[in-house]
C-alpha cells in the first residue's frame, strides 16, 4: 500500500492532466455512471469545524475522502484531508494520500473546466474575491483555459501580498475588483453575500466555490436569480448550497454541458454562474491520477 504525503502528491498532480480528468469524471457523474452518496458531515461545534466523509465508485476506482473544514483557521489551511483508494475487484487498500492539495487543485480544475465551457472565448480579465489557497490555485488553473491579460484581487486580508506575489492588482473593494471583469472567482469563507449581481458586466462568468452549507451565502439574490446556474451535482448542490436554494432553479450540471446534452453559453451578453460544492468523484479521480503516476514513476526509477 502506498502512503503519499503532500509533497509526493504535488510531484504527481498537474493541471495539464487534472483538468481533462475532471471533465471526464463530471461527464460520468451526470451520465449516471458514478456511485456517490451525499457527503456525510459531522459538526465539531466546540471548535466551529466540520468533518466530512465522501466515498465514490467511478469505473475501476473505488475510494473515499475524509476532510475537515475549519473556516476560522488563520495560520493553518481551512481544509485538511486524507484520500483512500481501494482495489474495486477485491476491496484491498491501494493507497492513502494527503488530500489537502487534492482538494485545492481539483476544485480549481473543475472551475477551469466550467470556465472553458461557459466563459466567453475572449475572456481575459479575472477578478479573484479571496486571496487564500483557492485564489492561488484558481489563478494557475484558469491560465490553462483562458489567456488572462489582467488579474485583480480583493480580500479583507493579504490581498496586497497576493498581488505582489502573483503579479495581480490589489483592488480597494470587491466591487472595484469585479466591475468590468470577464471571469470572477469567489473563494471565501464568508457566510453572507459578498458578491453583488449589480457589479457584473454583461457576459461575465462566475465561479463560486465557497459557502458550502445550506445556511451560508456568498452571492446576493440578484445574481443567484438572474444568472444561468450550472452546478457540479444537482443533488449535492440542492442540499448543501444556500446560494442554490436562493436561485430556485438549476439550469444544468456541468457534466451535461461538457457532454453536449445541455447548452453552455448561448450569447455574449449572458451571465453564467458555476456553483461548486465539491463532490467525491472529483477526489477519487484525482487520487487515481496520483496513484497511477506514482506507480509509473516507481517503475521508471
Amino acid at each position: 500500500m502506498l502512503i503519499l504525503d503532500e509533497a509526493a502528491v504535488r510531484e504527481h498532480l498537474r493541471f495539464e492532466t487534472l483538468i481533462p480528468a475532471m471533465e471526464e469524471a463530471l461527464v460520468a457523474l451526470s451520465s449516471g455512471e458514478v456511485v456517490q452518496p451525499l457527503r456525510v458531515v459531522v459538526p465539531v461545534a466546540e471548535h466551529a469545524g466540520f468533518l466530512g466523509s465522501m466515498p465514490a465508485l467511478f469505473g475501476s476506482r473505488l475510494g473515499a475522502k475524509l476532510v475537515t473544514f475549519y473556516p476560522g483557521n488563520r495560520d493553518l489551511p481551512t481544509h485538511h484531508a486524507l484520500v483512500l483508494l481501494f482495489r474495486a475487484e477485491t476491496g484491498e487498500p491501494l493507497a492513502v494520500m494527503d488530500g489537502r492539495l487534492i482538494t485545492e487543485m481539483r476544485t480549481a480544475a473543475v472551475s477551469a473546466a466550467a470556465t472553458k465551457a461557459l466563459a466567453r472565448r475572449d475572456a481575459s480579465v479575472l477578478a479573484l474575491i479571496g486571496s487564500g489557497v483557492q485564489a492561488r490555485s484558481h489563478l494557475e488553473a484558469l491560465r490553462h483555459v483562458r489567456d488572462l491579460r489582467e488579474v485583480r484581487v480583493w480580500s479583507p486580508r493579504r490581498a496586497d501580498a497576493f498581488a505582489r506575489e502573483f503579479g495581480a492588482r490589489a483592488a480597494g473593494s470587491a466591487e472595484e475588483a469585479v466591475r468590468g471583469a470577464d471571469v470572477v472567482v469567489v473563494a471565501t469563507t464568508s457566510r453572507t453575500p459578498i458578491l453583488a449581481g449589480a457589479w457584473l458586466s454583461p457576459g461575465a462568468h462566475v465561479n463560486a466555490v465557497g459557502a458550502t452549507r445550506p445556511d451560508w451565502r456568498e452571492l446576493d439574490d440578484d445574481l443567484a436569480r438572474r444568472a444561468k446556474l450550472v452546478v457540479d451535482s444537482r443533488e449535492a448542490a440542492s442540499r448543501e448550497s444556500g446560494d442554490v436554494a436562493a436561485a430556485g432553479s438549476i439550469f444544468a450540471e456541468i457534466g451535461e454541458v461538457l457532454a453536449g446534452k445541455r447548452p453552455g453559453r448561448e450569447s455574449d451578453g449572458e451571465i453564467t454562474l458555476f456553483k461548486s460544492v465539491g463532490v467525491a468523484v472529483e477526489d477519487v479521480a484525482s487520487a487515481g491520477l496520483v496513484y497511477e503516476e506514482a506507480l509509473a514513476s516507481s517503475r521508471r526509477s
